[in-house]
């Protein structure tokens, strides 16, 4: 079949195809293993950080101690390399035996116990990334239905070593297997990041249709500029991206680094801002059995987590591109809240901004009441024509919660 057949047989399937599958009513929140752990397999030198069941469990055993999973922080999720090299006899995926010798259905288990979801990753071709038994499109039910058996919450599928047609029609088929099967199992998909993430080579109504989170672009590093390069993508392309987001469907702008090597406390803040703005899973890639009080303080934001997990679901945007290097990003909340964040681009200086709600699209007739996020303050009474200036660090935010006052 061509790529031609493939899009026709798509299209008619898109006419059928409805995702109501009631998962990912809000962005998820947890903690995944690939970018801080990677794939490292070598449990003989480094038995803490490889990749294994002790690592999935202490990670959970961390959420619920310390005070994530009340917060939201409920998915535990595996990356590439948990698998063993060859499918077993009856051409199913097993899990590494050494790594992982009870199996991930016991992995299940325990996460379970502690009331989290396990998330499981897999890769829609002959192999996986990191070169690891792929499924296939005759492979396609046969895994969806292991994932069910073991318990599996979410699955992330990807894309490495898969041809155009592959992905045409493995993506869509799998969010039917995995629907078949009768057990609620949230999907991640990457297609989009695989075909640039914009359309025409696109098509995001299909993506709405199969599929709860999709990645869009390019994976994430522990590295200030691989962030701003994310954030500049979906800013720059918001007009296609925003409309996208709703409860069930996410843009997912990849993991949340925070408490790793690379980022300063500032940039942190702006990173954890930016995706509670975007409306943006929030999928830690950490170590949470080393990190840092200011780290987890910047994590556990309440009222950062409350922004991403507004239940309207919409999108913010950034709203100005300003000559002194200040992006200012609006979101719409429930009950009339706004949240505003004030990213400054400049790493060499503070910048002093001065600018009024007013300016920022707000009614003229209204006060406010704004809370800044990361501060507590609150200030009450705030009228939308009166200036106020902020200062703001390098590569930093001031972010506000704002709510009119009757």
């Amino acid at each position: 079949m061509g790529l031609a057949d493939c899009v026709s047989v798509i299209s008619l399937i898109a006419s059928t195809l409805a995702l109501e599958n009631g998962l990912l009513l809000t962005p998820p929140m947890g903690w995944l293993a690939w970018e801080r752990f990677r794939c490292n397999v070598d449990c003989d030198r480094d038995p803490e950080n490889c990749i294994s069941e002790q690592l999935f469990m202490d990670m959970a055993d961390r959420l619920v101690e310390d005070g994530w999973k009340e917060l939201g922080y409920v998915y535990v999720n595996m990356d590439d390399c948990w698998m063993a090299r060859d499918r077993d006899t009856q051409g199913k995926l097993v899990a590494d035996p050494g790594r992982f010798p009870r199996g991930i259905k016991a992995l299940a288990d325990y996460i379970h116990t502690r009331g989290l979801k396990l998330g499981i990753y897999a890769d829609l071709g002959q192999r996986t990334c990191a070169g690891y038994p792929g499924t296939t499109l005759d492979k396609v039910e046969q895994d969806a239905a292991t994932f069910a058996e073991w318990g599996v919450d979410m699955l992330k599928l990807d894309g490495c070593h898969s041809s155009l047609e592959e992905q045409a029609l493995g993506y869509v088929r799998m969010s039917e297997a995995l629907q078949a099967t009768g057990h609620r199992i949230a999907y991640s998909c990457s297609w989009p990041a695989y075909r640039g993430g914009l359309p025409p080579e696109v098509d995001y109504t299909l993506m709405k249709k199969i599929c709860n989170m999709w990645r869009n672009y390019n994976d994430i590093e522990d590295s200030w500029g691989r962030v701003v390069k994310i954030v500049d993508w979906y800013s720059d392309n918001q007009d296609v991206l925003q409309p996208l987001a709703g409860p069930g469907h996410w843009n997912d702008p990849d993991m949340v680094v925070i408490g790793n090597f690379a980022l300063s406390i500032e940039e942190s803040k702006s990173h954890m801002a930016l995706w509670a703005i975007f409306a943006a899973p929030i999928l830690m890639s950490n170590d949470l059995r080393d990190l840092s009080q200011d780290s987890r303080l910047i994590l556990q934001n309440k009222m950062l987590i409350r922004i991403n997990q507004d239940p309207l679901g919409i999108q913010g945007r950034r709203i100005l591109k300003d000559s002194t290097m200040i992006d200012v990003y609006m979101r719409p909340l429930a009950q009339s809240a706004k949240a505003l964040v004030f990213f400054s681009r400049r790493v060499d200086r503070p910048i002093l901004y001065t600018s009024s709600l007013l300016k920022l699209n707000f009614a003229s007739n209204r006060a406010y009441q704004t809370e800044d996020v990361y501060s507590g303050e609150i200030l009450r009474g705030r009228k939308a024509d009166a200036n106020f200036t902020l200062l703001i660090v390098p590569s930093g935010v001031v972010v506000w919660y704002v709510i009119p006052m009757v």
